[in-house]
């Protein structure tokens, strides 16, 4: 389990390769309409552990749809899967918040019909139409796992657990604070400032006007000096724990309970500010060859069962309520070690991943896009 997550975590790792443009508008294609008779083959692109034969080779044998899968190494990589050979090479992709508004807006993906995925209505009210996968009430994609980006830290250290992500800015900490290597870690620091500096004007950490990455910027560079290391693994995070090189830090719950279980002295919080969090959405391509198994796959791993078992092999949340059961059922308190039970308040905190774009959402189009995040995140670390 714990080698296959260290991969996933590539999610994480930046790509250099220059991203494509957004198109003006969103696809329109019209939705299936029923689920008919499966074509015997699904394509997928997929982080790398998302099509594992647990439940791989039980799908196969319900349906005969006989899954081929393409693991891809970041969000970028995605994006440009899915559009690569005029869009039909593959049926379905498991794109993250930071890829899933490039696929929209790129024409790459179709509209779902909700009314076939059954699992949908027990879904956390926050994931069934989010603003990363569904655009003026149509839905683009069925919401899948997701984690929030905790503040983790060292309790010999914090003996409370802090109250504000004000600590990963401090240079009390100089040399012992740990966060992510991603463009997307731009958001965090402009929630930061949203709370603490009003006067910015920040109401969304995903849509930035220039004046407002110049600040969030200067509060990034400031903190550069101070990092320890920029991780992209969840495994190096949890080795700087581990040595007490890094003692604060951005993480996911994952290293948190990883950390804990060998029994290094580390909590988790969610600070005064919020939070950011990403989750992954199953899209079918707008040019699916074989639509019927796309939809039978989507309906496949959001049953409580199959939702259950990719939670605890990846450590993630899954969107669907009913598998907290499951997730117990499988390991004992697996559910409350990922916030599967969590109130409705708690997910209220959560700003999910989705990819900034020119158009923000107050009817202005002088925000900052993905392609000027990545210019902006390569300056800030120098």
């Amino acid at each position: 389990m714990k080698e296959a997550f260290k991969r996933q975590f590539t999610r994480f790792t930046l790509c250099l390769s220059i991203a494509l443009p957004l198109a003006q508008g969103a696809s329109a294609a019209e939705p299936l309409q029923t689920i008919g008779t499966g074509e015997g083959v699904l394509n997928v692109v997929a982080w790398e552990g998302y099509a594992q034969d647990d439940w791989v080779k039980p799908f196969e044998a319900a349906t005969g749809c006989q899954v081929h899968a393409k693991y891809a190494g970041s969000s970028d990589e995605m994006v440009a899967l899915m559009r690569s050979g005029g869009g039909n090479q593959y049926d379905v992709v498991s794109a993250s918040g930071d890829a899933t508004l490039r696929l929209i807006y790129g024409h790459n993906v179709q509209p779902i019909n909700m009314a076939l995925i059954p699992a949908w209505k027990n879904f956390i009210p926050q994931l069934q139409g989010p603003e990363f996968n569904t655009v003026k009430g149509v839905h683009y994609g069925v919401s899948y796992e997701w984690g929030p980006n905790t503040l983790l830290y060292s309790t010999k250290v914090f003996p409370t657990a802090p109250t504000s992500w004000s600590v990963i800015y401090d240079p009390k900490y100089k040399g012992q604070i740990t966060v992510p290597d991603n463009p997307i870690q731009i958001a965090d620091a402009a929630l930061y400032l949203s709370k603490t500096d009003p006067s910015l004007g920040i109401t969304d950490p995903y849509e930035l006007t220039q004046a407002q990455m110049d600040a969030v910027s200067k509060l990034l560079k400031g903190q550069a000096g101070l990092i320890k290391k920029y991780w992209a693994l969840a495994s190096d995070e949890i080795q700087l724990f581990t040595s007490g090189d890094a003692v604060v830090g951005a993480a996911w719950p994952y290293q948190t309970n990883t950390l804990q279980a060998a029994k290094v002295p580390v909590a988790d919080t969610i600070p005064t500010e919020g939070a950011t969090g990403w989750a992954d959405t199953w899209m079918v391509s707008a040019k699916a060859a074989h639509p019927n198994c796309a939809y039978e796959w989507i309906n496949f791993v959001t049953t409580p069962k199959v939702q259950a078992q990719q939670a605890i092999y990846f450590g993630e949340t899954p969107a669907n309520t009913l598998a907290c059961k499951e997730m117990d059922a499988q390991q004992p308190g697996a559910c409350a070690q990922y916030h599967g039970d969590a109130p409705a308040s708690y997910f209220d905190q959560i700003k999910f991943w989705k990819t900034p774009r020119t158009e923000c959402g107050n009817g202005q189009n002088n925000c900052l896009d993905y392609t000027a995040w990545q210019r902006a995140w390569q300056a800030i670390k120098g």
